[in-house]
């Protein structure tokens, strides 16, 4: 959710900008274990794809994930810290390398790209599927619930949040491919269909 012309009171702010995925939700963990229940923390970036991941990451650890701002150009993220009791961060637990992925994607299933589509542009798995996670729950529409799904990103961390919210909406054969593109072997493909 997009605030405008909204002040939000934030009780610490931190500088995530010019940061990109995993950094902005490294730093937001860091700095919400400093935080008492009820505060809440402003998380200046820059990093367009840091609206999708911070709200995962703070649905996954069990933190309120307020909104989003932008002011000049930078995206002013508040979270709500919760009970220290209900946070932990939950990790997909169907995983996949680098390298096993091109074998079995070869007989089945599609490979998920949920990295920014400029990210995307610069260098993508041949035939892989381009959904940026901010994008991802408005079009599941366009997976196959019955299709094996390898959901990459350039660290393993946005996939890791896409798995997880592919899985709790019915598909079950979801994979996070893991250390993903930042360590690919392989041939990138720049050509954008």
């Amino acid at each position: 959710m997009e605030l405008k012309n909204v002040m939000i009171k934030s009780d610490v702010q931190l500088d995530a900008k010019g940061l990109a995925c995993p950094m902005p939700i490294v730093k937001t963990k860091k700095a919400m274990n400093d935080l008492t229940e009820g505060q809440i923390l402003e998380v200046q970036a820059t990093d367009k794809g840091s609206t999708a991941d911070l709200k995962a990451w703070s649905e996954s650890v069990g933190h309120q994930y307020i909104g989003t701002r932008v002011e000049d150009n930078v995206l002013l993220h508040y979270i709500r810290k919760s009970n220290d009791d209900t946070s932990y961060e939950k990790q997909f637990e169907q995983t996949i390398t680098n390298e096993e992925v091109i074998n079995r994607v070869a007989n089945s299933g599609i490979i998920l790209d949920v990295r920014e589509e400029a990210e995307y542009a610069f260098g993508h798995i041949e035939g892989s599927k381009s959904i940026p996670m901010g994008d991802l729950e408005h079009r599941f529409d366009e997976l196959n619930h019955d299709e094996e799904i390898y959901v990459i990103c350039r660290t393993g961390t946005r996939s890791d949040f896409a798995a997880q919210k592919l899985f709790k909406k019915g598909f079950t054969k979801v994979y996070n491919v893991l250390p993903g593109i930042g360590s690919w072997n392989g041939n990138l493909s720049k050509s954008i269909k």
